[in-house]
């Protein structure tokens, strides 16, 4: 199996990574392209990447190809693969609003596999719902998991519109972990503490909360009835976020963020 990436930026570089030094792809070394001189000069360093700054070089021989360009790249990107892109080529996209029927428009092909993948997968702790095309058997698409699951794990949705719908939970989900963690940092900071203390006492926090979640089977809900006790301190900072309607708010910031990935597949 011959896998190449195109676009070396964060997300295409994070794949490209964790794909070559996993045992999937055996001896073979992964093929990379980019246009950008100074990403082309870094690549050269690595010795797992076979580095290619023309698709006529690295495309008609690659099994399955990985976009991760900007989407308001793709469309000069697709112009640029036509002439050496072939209906074996499985494209797996990893860019946001591009839906499969674009993709295949554009490129006269039928195999395509459309994923959202997230930043924590720069640290092998990503998720990444994927969809694919009908004409992806289920062998392949097997394969395609296996390589999306080098940045931590992923999950088969049935239709693009989980995919949307995972851009605003699991997709833009980890800036509204940030924006919590970054309100808690300057409540801190306010109460006293330094801008040290403060960044342990809250990414500790998180750290831990989310590790007692991940060990057991209590929802967040059971969770915050054994840490809020009637009349006490944590009761208070809940009682708080319910009289401003803060999950509600979350909520409604999800779904705008789902609407605007509907909106950018429509664009497409």
């Amino acid at each position: 199996m011959k896998l190449l990436v195109i676009g070396a930026g964060n997300m295409g570089l994070t794949y490209a990574e964790s794909m070559s030094k996993s045992t999937l792809l055996g001896s073979k070394r992964l093929k990379i392209y980019d246009t950008d001189p100074n990403k082309i000069a870094a690549l050269k360093k690595e010795n797992h990447f076979e580095v290619y700054t023309d698709l006529k070089d690295c495309l008609p021989s690659a099994d399955i190809v990985f976009i991760a360009v900007k989407p308001y790249h793709s469309a000069t990107l697709f112009e640029n693969m036509i002439p050496y892109i072939h209906q074996e080529h499985i494209v797996v996209s990893l860019m946001a609003g591009v839906n499969i029927q674009t993709i295949q428009d554009s490129l006269g092909i039928k195999k395509v596999v459309r994923t959202m993948p997230n930043l924590p997968a720069k640290v092998g702790k990503g998720v990444t719902s994927y969809t694919a095309s009908k004409e992806v058997s289920k062998v392949e698409l097997m394969s395609i998991r296996h390589f999306l699951d080098t940045t931590g794990t992923s999950i088969h949705v049935q239709t693009e519109k989980f995919i949307d719908a995972s851009t605003g939970i699991s997709g833009s989900g980890p800036a509204y972990v940030f924006y919590f963690m970054q309100s808690m940092l300057e409540a801190a900071l306010k109460m006293g503490f330094s801008e040290y203390d403060s960044k342990v006492l809250v990414s500790n926090t998180f750290e831990g909360a989310i590790e007692l979640f991940s060990q057991s089977d209590l929802s967040p809900e059971g969770w915050i009835s054994r840490v809020a006790s009637k009349g006490g301190t944590t009761q208070a900072a809940i009682d708080s976020m319910d009289d401003n309607n803060v999950k509600q708010l979350i909520q409604d910031a999800a779904y705008a963020a789902f609407d605007r990935a509907v909106e950018l597949g429509k664009d497409s």
